[in-house]
């Protein structure tokens, strides 16, 4: 018994240590309660990153190797297009899902300019809740 209880109180200790790393690097940041149900209840671009992406991109946007591919956001050249990102929030691509399913309009708009002004990134075109509605039309309307 004592033995099957050292590897788990290691992986918990490991887990700790590593948690804590990223909380002192990220301690000044203050984020909400996770969400409930199947609605993101974050709002702003900031708390939705941190709450909603960063848990595979990384609170850096530098994505990660791993487990799986979790595609980087920092100095991301295919951000330049709004729509892209757009698509693959409403649409999901490959492993992602569509996270946009359970946001609004307005929140998919946040989080999209965030990661588009954010990690080396500054393309200044904002995009609004009005362009995510006629995105999701769009896509619907699609067979």
């Amino acid at each position: 018994m004592k033995v099957a209880v050292l590897p788990a109180i290691a992986l918990i200790a490991s887990a700790v240590i590593g948690a804590s790393s990223v909380a002192a690097d990220d301690a000044s940041l203050k984020s909400a309660a996770m969400s409930h149900g199947w609605e993101f209840g974050e709002q702003g671009g900031v708390e939705l990153f941190r709450n909603v992406c960063a848990g595979c991109h990384q609170v850096d946007g530098r994505g990660a190797v791993g487990a799986g591919r979790y595609p980087r956001l920092a100095d991301d050249e295919k951000l330049a297009s709004s729509e892209f990102i757009t698509s693959i929030l409403l649409g999901g691509l490959k492993a992602m899902p569509p996270v946009g399913d359970m946001m609004s309009d307005a929140q998919v708009a946040d989080v999209i300019n965030y990661v588009r002004t954010h990690f080396g990134n500054s393309y200044s075109d904002v995009v609004s809740a009005a362009d995510i509605s006629a995105a999701r039309r769009r896509a619907a309307s699609v067979p």
